[in-house]
């Protein structure tokens, strides 16, 4: 999609909310599509007609995402949570590996290296983080982009830093997926969830996996995760899939049912257009926190704006209407294909009134 007019009625006919939601990096709002398809995979349930359908909506789900990420279908498996996919991960690290981290990064990617308790974790700033590699070091783990503040890592240093070193790379792209481009084939791991700027209902998440697993062992795999999975439901497995499907969890059906059009629908509008989208709206708040004297984290290109010393402003604003969210007494605004400019300059308003 090329045009903004084009983009303005796409948006308009999947979402309605009556208030001015510029809360993303929390949760999205769900595109009309996405409801109506939630309603008629409960309706399969309920007048007992065959699951199939949902079925497919997964392998869907999981085509499209490989082409978000920018890897090969065979990549991508899918589970439930980005902190399930961290255990995964750090569960295939040898006792002493040293695991690189930033501070303050989202507990779902750092919390499972420290709760192994023989693991090296070693954090520091992001800014550093690709300087931070160094021989011995097994893997670095960090968001593309930081949920608390919008700061966007350098992946490209990283990534040849830990080339350098013979480090593997585990990307978090929840705060990315959808508006910021992905080239998560240059990754060894990378995961998100579905329900921030993917659009979709909470219960889903991805993980992209080396062409050779990288060393991950299938613990939480169960029958789907079989070469063939109607002939693996009991009994251990006995032939994993040949593909990163071998790492699943049994689906959420619901879920995928919704996200195959939350997904249809970032496709539609492409993400390079969405990216130009909510950069400008980002920096159109950014442009008026100035004229009002505040001076948001330091974030460049992202479309999340982190504003200290504003969050106790957060209840009055979703009293009048206005959802934003309140971190570490930070106020945190995130802007999305379905935000205006009209949004930016209500939050302006209410800031200064």
């Amino acid at each position: 999609m090329e045009t903004t007019s084009a983009l303005d009625a796409l948006v308009r006919a999947e979402f309605s909310s009556a208030t001015t939601f510029l809360n993303t990096a929390s949760n999205s709002l769900l595109p009309a599509r996405a409801v109506t398809a939630l309603h008629e995979a409960a309706l399969l349930r309920a007048e007992g007609r065959p699951l199939t359908p949902l079925y497919e909506d997964v392998e869907a789900c999981r085509a499209a995402y490989a082409r978000l990420a920018g890897v090969p279908v065979t990549r991508v498996a899918l589970g439930a949570s980005v902190a399930a996919h961290t255990g995964l991960i750090a569960a295939s690290l040898p006792a002493g590996a040293e695991v690189l981290t930033a501070e303050d990064d989202f507990t779902s990617v750092l919390n499972a290296f420290h709760v192994r308790g023989d693991l090296k974790v070693r954090t520091v700033p992001l800014e550093r983080i690709a300087e931070s590699v160094r021989p011995g070091t097994a893997l670095v783990a960090v968001s593309a982009v930081q949920s608390a503040d919008g700061r966007i890592a350098d992946l490209s240093a990283l990534r040849e830093a830990a080339r350098a070193h013979g480090a593997r790379t585990y990307v978090d792209y929840s705060q990315a997926a959808g508006w910021l481009p992905m080239d998560a084939a240059a990754d060894d791991f990378g995961a998100s969830v579905s329900f921030k700027w993917l659009l979709g209902p909470h219960g889903a998440a991805f993980l992209v996996v080396p062409e050779d697993f990288g060393g991950l062992t299938p613990l939480l795999a169960g029958w789907v995760a079989g070469e063939r999975p109607w002939d693996s439901t009991y009994g251990p497995v006995t032939e994993y899939a040949r593909s990163a499907r071998r790492f699943d969890l049994t689906p959420a059906l619901f879920t995928f049912a919704g996200l195959r059009r939350s997904l249809e629908l970032i496709e539609e509008a492409g993400v390079a257009t969405v990216h130009a989208h909510d950069v400008a709206l980002a920096d159109r708040f950014r442009a008026g926190l100035a004229r009002l004297g505040h001076e948001p984290v330091p974030a460049p290109g992202s479309a999340i704006v982190s504003v200290p010393g504003l969050g106790s402003r957060q209840p009055g604003l979703s009293e009048a209407g206005v959802e934003v969210s309140d971190r570490a007494g930070n106020l945190r605004a995130a802007f999305h294909l379905y935000n205006t400019a009209a949004d930016v300059d209500r939050l302006l308003d209410a800031l200064a009134g």
